[in-house]
């Protein structure tokens, strides 16, 4: 696939030249070479970007759903031609295997834009409560601040509710995942986005992204990232008093009730655990496990853990890719040796380079056991394939474990008595909880308690994010 111009930006339904001339070179993870140089942008192409949204919104917040349906219709038919080219893209960009970015990463797209048609259907945008009535209206300008790790699901989850409800916006993708949102806005202008409501401007979170969430004509800024940089942002909003919805970090638990078939859970746990190359803020990366089932539970990791396949991202049969980029290949390293050093038990993996891959931020599977909760490894978001074993001697210390982290965005509970795994789960910190590895329910809200961020997306819980609620009391006083 060649690579689309990566020189300019879209504003107001035309690619533009940008007006910094700032640079930043995309590289290879699985090489380690430059493969294009993409054009950053700064505040005054933010400007830009939200005077033409502006200047879109009074128009486009009168059409009617019906009309933003077929529009939705469009994107997904002409998302679901392209496909392949979106897979490819985010091979290359961010080291996704091409078998995962089949079957998971370019797949999401269709999969939520599918799920918010049905939302809309069906969705009332004026209800009744007795003699008041609910119009839900949209918000306005919404800058959108997408990650790296799941870049096409990510830019979905914001642009297509943003449209739906009646928004314009201004997308700020990752500059290490600006190719595949450059295809999107091509399938964006195509599907005849009128001018102005979606705009494209690249660039870092430094310069662009700061402009947006502090920008006075921006109505909500919906974030997904670091918390860290969730609370820049946060900062940054707070002035014009703009809505803020964010989906920050994980450090989700996996608790294995003494009941469960633990040759199926202990594998499937791995698995999770290790998708996306451990490059996903909501898998189980904590396995908390009965003490007298560790012998066992470390037999069955250690089992599973060496059936994944590192190594050619062109290869359908690569399990794991590379990470995304330097930083983050010695980031994580680092962590694994922090597991090694604050005493934790290596039982696989470790932080050398994979035997045969010298190059490419390629880092090995690992799993630790002897974890204890005040440990890096139990308490940071790694962001690789790292698994961190902890045990437990009673159900309540293993949802004290659980509970144990800052974060708040995902559980998991396996048990082999659904209405006892119901029970737990009614009791962990967590935006969504996973029931003995359910399938993905996209019209599900997903996001987090405490320091994973507030908000949800998905489903008709993202469309409501971006709309307003006005009560018209006194609309029908018989």
């Amino acid at each position: 696939m060649p690579l689309p111009d990566l020189s300019r930006f879209y504003i107001d339904g035309c690619w533009v030249a940008p007006v910094s001339t700032e640079q930043f070179s995309l590289i290879d993870p699985e090489t380690e070479k430059e493969f294009g140089t993409l054009a950053m942008g700064g505040a005054s192409d933010v400007d830009l970007a939200v005077s033409a949204a502006h200047k879109a919104f009074p128009s486009f917040c009168e059409t009617t759903p019906k009309e933003r349906i077929a529009l939705l219709r469009r994107i997904l038919a002409l998302y679901e031609e392209r496909i392949e080219d979106f897979a490819e893209a985010m091979r290359q960009e961010m080291g996704s295997p091409i078998g995962f970015a089949r079957k998971a990463q370019s797949a999401r797209g269709s999969l939520h834009l599918n799920a918010l048609i049905e939302v809309m259907e069906r969705f009332s945008f004026e209800e009744d409560r007795g003699s008041t009535r609910l119009r839900y209206e949209p918000i306005g300008v919404c800058g959108l601040i997408t990650p790296w790790n799941w870049p096409i699901n990510q830019v979905v989850v914001k642009v297509a509710p943003a449209l739906a409800a009646g928004c314009t916006m201004v997308l700020k993708p990752s500059e290490f995942s600006a190719v595949s949102a450059i295809l999107f806005a091509e399938v964006l202008h195509e599907a005849g986005v009128p001018p102005g409501v979606f705009n494209l401007v690249n660039g870092d979170g430094r310069s662009v992204g700061s402009a947006i969430s502090s920008h006075p004509q921006v109505d909500m800024v919906s974030f997904t990232g670091s918390t860290g940089a969730g609370i820049e942002v946060a900062k940054a909003a707070a002035p014009t008093v703009k809505r803020v919805a964010q989906e920050l970090g994980g450090k989700s638990a996996n608790l294995l009730l003494d009941d469960v078939d633990f040759s199926e859970a202990v594998p499937k746990g791995v698995a999770a655990c290790f998708t996306n190359s451990g490059q996903s803020c909501s898998i189980p990366t904590r396995m908390i496990v009965p003490r007298k089932k560790i012998a066992e539970v470390v037999e069955l990791a250690l089992t599973a853990a060496t059936k994944f396949r590192l190594g050619d991202t062109k290869d359908p049969l690569t399990d794991l890719g590379p990470l995304v980029n330097r930083t983050q290949f010695d980031r994580v390293r680092k962590l694994i040796q922090s597991g090694i050093d604050e005493g934790a038990t290596l039982q696989f993996g470790g932080p050398e380079r994979p035997e045969g891959l010298e190059n490419g931020y390629y880092v090995r599977p690992t799993i630790f056991t002897d974890v204890t909760t005040d440990m890096s490894i139990a308490r940071e978001e790694i962001f690789g394939p790292v698994l961190s074993i902890l045990a437990y001697d009673s159900e309540e210390e293993a949802i004290a474990i659980a509970n144990s982290s800052s974060y708040g965005l995902a559980a998991y509970v396996q048990s082999g008595s659904l209405e006892r795994a119901r029970n737990v789960a009614r009791k962990l910190n967590g935006g969504q909880v996973h029931i003995n590895y359910p399938p993905p329910d996209f019209h599900a809200p997903f996001g987090g308690f405490r320091q994973s961020g507030n908000g949800r997306e998905w489903g008709e819980a993202g469309l409501r994010e971006y709309l307003e609620v006005k009560a018209m009391i006194g609309f029908d006083p018989t």
